[in-house]
């Protein structure tokens, strides 16, 4: 996939095999999976194969998750962006856009998941021409969810997962759309 996107801090770029090493480090720490189903990976070869799984993304759907890299320092604080959902129902839905995030725990608190947000809701919006944007975040993800708000999505509803651990479903349209 040749697609990079710039934000003041932050270098948005296609995900690479030579990322495992870092993203693992990140998807070991169950502080990162405390609302992620709670299973942080236990070996490389885990994070490995969801690398070739976006890669694949790549090429089928020409979008997935990106890496996400402090431009200051060239640091790998995680992964963003956005993922055409078609492998599986969430809430009902099969077939749409989803942004998402996920950042290594030193991250947090510093506005880099707002600023990523921003960027790919442009990009999702302005150069794809998404129509609706989805999100889904754990019920009591805080901070997630405070995000998701900041940058213009809209609450929709609470929904179960087949454990019963709730979720909270988010939209925007693109206002633009069908002008």
């Amino acid at each position: 996939m040749n697609l990079t996107l710039e934000t003041k801090r932050l270098l948005l770029r296609p995900l690479e095999l030579s990322d495992a090493e870092v993203f693992f480090a990140m998807d070991s720490n169950p502080n990162v999976h405390k609302y992620l189903w709670q299973k942080p990976n236990q070996d490389i070869s885990e994070t490995i194969k969801t690398i070739e799984y976006v890669q694949q993304q790549y090429r089928e759907n020409k979008i997935g998750r990106f890496a996400t890299i402090l431009k200051e320092t060239g640091e790998f604080i995680g992964w963003t962006g956005i993922k055409f959902v078609n492998d599986h129902e969430e809430n009902g839905n099969k077939n749409f856009y989803d942004y998402g995030y996920r950042l290594n725990e030193k991250f947090w608190n510093k506005g880099y998941a707002t600023e990523a947000s921003i960027a790919w809701l442009d990009y999702g919006f302005n150069q794809m021409n998404i129509e609706k944007m989805h999100a889904y975040t754990h019920g009591e993800n805080g901070a997630s969810n405070h995000v998701l708000q900041k940058v213009g999505f809209n609450f929709m509803e609470d929904y179960p997962d087949k454990e019963g651990v709730f979720w909270k479903w988010w939209m925007m349209e693109n206002l633009l759309s069908g002008l």
